[in-house]
């Protein structure tokens, strides 16, 4: 059984230096004919504009040292112009050339589940925060819940059946923050919200529209709407897909319509008039079009996994709150489910936008990560990657960190230890020779059971391991959780 690895990394800096750092559980790896690959988003962001932010200055160099020991990449530096030389491939004139961009542009490669880091805004934060210069912020949800949205859940339990919202009050946008508004959205689309299907956002003026709203599921011929694209006729939303399907200047929108195409119902999002603001997950509606003029932003997220909505809902509000002319605060959303006969099933306020808190042992953080630092000393280290204010309990053996609503990716005591080794500096962790000194090899039952996945997977068969198919060790003792009642196989895989 054979399998190849590609990393997107540093290794040639690592040798040079002579350090080693921990393998990273950022890399967002897929199994595909017994071959592995790491994919992780690239962030395109102006040169000038992300220095202006960071309010320092640096040669390629050293911001490249700087990402490495954030643990981020700078995979590329290239320009508007040079982009387009590339991709057009000579069919663009001299004079269209002439008119693009030559101002240097980096290219970031960031975890995949940092989804904190898919905009410049993210990453200047993380980076000010890592350098010293800030103090994380603190998130805000404001008391009053003044708006809300009712769930026709009979309706939307068909198609897709839940929504998250948000308000953003009194924001102020300008071209590059609004550019960057819409880019974190395209990210978040192609990254945790896997191609709309799972999670589709729409952002909408909140001035143009009237609540309460309603999200609904609705014989599609019955949705009647001005499109963002095209913004100059009506369509039923029926018409509209088949529209996407064969008009070439809407190939971007293509992809998605087979996600609601085949259903009886189309989910909808209206305002309490009856207009339409959105058709999720495929298009907003032109009249609640965000403008640079937009003072009040309406965030809404349809989803088939309740979740991941959450977690992107409390991305766009974190990463766009700062420039509220309250910073970090959002006016939150009563959704409320309603069933059938009208009687309110369930009831949440959104965004969550709440800090959890998570622990690991001192010493195995200091063990995995191989370093001998104090307690005390751990404890500073984690406001450098946003895991503060963290305490120190049972007579300074354990650690306990305030997860912010923006690190999702923080599941398990490694993950804190690997943040801490970050903090740390993995150019500070010292090579050493093992305490030991074996010879390992393979299991003997390990061996045969690779040897029957390559016979079996040669013959086409696909292995799957679900959770579902694994002991109550694997699932709980083996992770140090309680157990749960669940359903558990007598003989599991």
């Amino acid at each position: 059984f054979f399998f190849f690895l590609v990393l997107k990394g540093r290794l040639s800096s690592i040798d040079e230096n002579n350090h080693l750092p921990l393998p990273s559980r950022h890399s967002q790896v897929w199994l595909s004919n017994f071959q592995y690959r790491i994919i992780m988003p690239t962030i395109a962001v102006e040169k000038e504009l992300l220095f202006s932010k960071l309010g320092r200055s640096y040669t390629d160099n050293a911001f490249d040292e700087l990402c490495f020991e954030f643990g981020i990449e700078l995979d590329d530096k290239t320009s508007e112009r040079e982009e387009a030389m590339k991709s057009s491939a000579g069919t663009l004139t001299r004079e269209q050339l002439q008119t693009l961009s030559d101002a240097i542009i980096y290219k970031i490669d960031v975890p995949a589940n940092r989804y904190d880091l898919l905009c410049i805004e993210g990453i200047v934060r993380s980076l000010k925060i890592f350098l010293g210069d800030i103090d994380a912020p603190v998130y805000k949800v404001l008391g009053e819940v003044k708006e809300s949205i009712t769930v026709r859940k009979t309706n939307t339990d068909k198609v897709r059946p839940f929504v998250v919202c948000a308000i953003l009050q009194d924001i102020t946008f300008t071209k590059d923050r609004y550019d960057s508004f819409i880019e974190l959205q395209d990210q978040l689309h192609r990254n945790l919200c896997r191609q709309r299907t799972l999670v589709a956002i729409g952002t909408h003026d909140y001035d143009t529209v009237k609540g309460p709203f309603v999200y609904d599921a609705r014989d599609p011929t019955k949705i009647e709407f001005v499109p963002l694209t095209p913004d100059d006729r009506s369509f039923n939303a029926k018409e509209l897909l088949n529209f996407y399907e064969t008009e070439a200047a809407c190939k971007h929108l293509k992809p998605y319509v087979p996600i609601i195409k085949k259903s009886d119902v189309y989910p909808v999002i209206l305002d309490s008039e009856e207009n339409v603001l959105s058709l999720p997950p495929i298009i907003n509606g032109s009249k609640s079009k965000i403008t640079l003029d937009t003072k009040n932003v309406f965030i809404e997220c349809t989803a088939t996994d309740l979740t991941k909505a959450n977690i992107v809902l409390d991305t766009v509000v974190a990463m766009f709150s700062e420039y509220c002319s309250k910073p970090f605060t959002v006016e939150p959303v009563r959704v409320n489910y309603m069933c059938s006969n009208g009687k309110i099933l369930d009831t949440k306020v959104t965004p969550l936008m709440s800090n959890r808190k998570e622990r690991a042992n001192i010493e195995f953080c200091n063990s995995l990560i191989g370093i001998d630092i104090s307690p005390e000393k751990m404890k500073i280290l984690c406001n450098k990657v946003q895991l503060g204010p963290a305490e120190l309990l049972e007579n300074d053996t354990i650690l306990e960190v305030t997860v912010p609503p923006t690190r999702s990716d923080i599941l398990h005591p490694v993950d804190i230890a690997e943040d801490v080794s970050i903090a740390f500096g993995y150019n500070n962790i010292k090579k050493k020779i093992p305490t030991t000194c074996t010879v390992g090899r393979e299991q003997p039952l390990n061996q045969l059971g690779d040897l029957l996945r390559e016979e079996i997977g040669c013959a086409g068969y696909t292995e799957v391991l679900t959770h579902g198919l694994c002991s109550i060790r694997d699932n709980f003792t083996a992770l140090r959780r309680l157990e749960t009642p669940s359903v558990s196989l007598s003989n599991p895989a």
